[in-house]
């Protein structure tokens, strides 16, 4: 596992803001480094952070094709207001999914179906690439509260970025605020975290997401 320092030098990363944690990135790693972004506020507030330092900074997202209607918006609106154009990694159709592994894979097994349409378009996404950013914050949920700024992610060998990792949920939507910047208008209807709308509620911190079963976390950030 390569050390913080081959990266960053001496400098504390945990003193670093997360403009600083960005301008970092980019410097060490672009442009073999994207942004994950699964168009929450946080990577609205990202986003904005990375592009403004560089225009051609890559950025994916990963198409379960059960995404909220609210949440293809945005994705549009984003990739207008910024002049980019997000990469898509994909799993299975619904069609293909039922006929593999049964209807509604999501009640029966949401770990196997965050698998399908997840973890495995997330593979495909990092490879090749040094680094990915990603919205984590510590306060969302117990499983991410030590979540470093920066680090080595041993699961897929890359360097792993969370700029926002000590904001509070305020901090993020005060720079929302002062930037004017487009976010999904399901936080505003009460879904603190959104993902797929079979899955997903409104709730505080994660609370929303898969209410009917004991997990937590889809499995990217584990």
């Amino acid at each position: 596992m390569p050390a913080i320092a081959e990266l960053v030098g001496p400098t504390d990363v945990e003193s670093l803001t997360a403009e600083q944690i960005v301008e970092t990135v980019l410097e060490r790693l672009h442009p073999r480094v994207a942004l994950a972004c699964s168009f929450q506020k946080e990577e609205s507030v990202l986003l904005d952070m990375l592009l403004e330092r560089e225009p051609q900074t890559r950025v994916f997202a990963l198409d379960t094709h059960v995404l909220f209607p609210e949440t293809y918006a945005l994705w549009r609106e984003l990739e207008q207001r910024y002049g980019i154009r997000i990469e898509v990694f994909e799993g299975p159709s619904l069609g293909r999914q039922a006929a593999t592994h049964g209807e509604a894979l999501w009640e029966r097994n949401p770990d196997l179906c965050c698998s399908i349409r997840k973890i495995g378009p997330l593979g495909a996404a990092l490879a090749g690439l040094d680094g990915w950013i990603t919205g984590v914050r510590r306060d969302q949920a117990p499983s991410r509260a030590e979540t470093p700024k920066l680090g080595w992610d041993e699961r897929h060998e890359l360097w792993k970025a969370s700029p926002l990792a000590d904001w509070s949920d305020e901090d993020v939507w005060e720079y929302v605020r002062e930037r004017d910047l487009p976010v999904n208008p399901l936080h505003e209807r009460g879904y603190a975290s959104i993902g797929c709308t079979h899955c997903t509620q409104p709730g505080t911190g994660r609370q929303g997401r898969w209410v009917a079963s004991a997990k937590s976390e889809c499995g990217l950030h584990a």
